[in-house]
């Protein structure tokens, strides 16, 4: 947690009165997800403590174009599947 340097992200945000949107942008790994998840929950801790309303969002992730379905593992199958359009 340390490493993420979560406090200083809030400290930061806190110092900001508008801003719509926080993307976050992780690698599509178990640990680039669970960082994601990690990160989201903070920022969600802080909408509570200061007020604010932002969206948190994240990168799309799926099937790449031009990608070959038969070679697409099952976790790459369910974040194309979540994030179709």
């Amino acid at each position: 947690l340390e490493n993420l340097r979560i406090n200083e992200l809030k400290d930061r945000l806190k110092k900001f009165t508008k801003f719509a949107e926080i993307i976050i942008a992780t690698n599509p790994t178990p640990e680039g997800n669970i960082t994601s998840l990690l990160i989201e929950k903070n920022l969600k801790e802080l909408q509570i403590e200061t007020k604010q309303t932002f969206k948190i969002t994240h990168l799309g992730r799926g099937l790449p174009v031009g990608g070959e379905l038969e070679y697409a593992d099952e976790e790459t199958l369910e974040s194309a599947f979540e994030g179709r359009k």
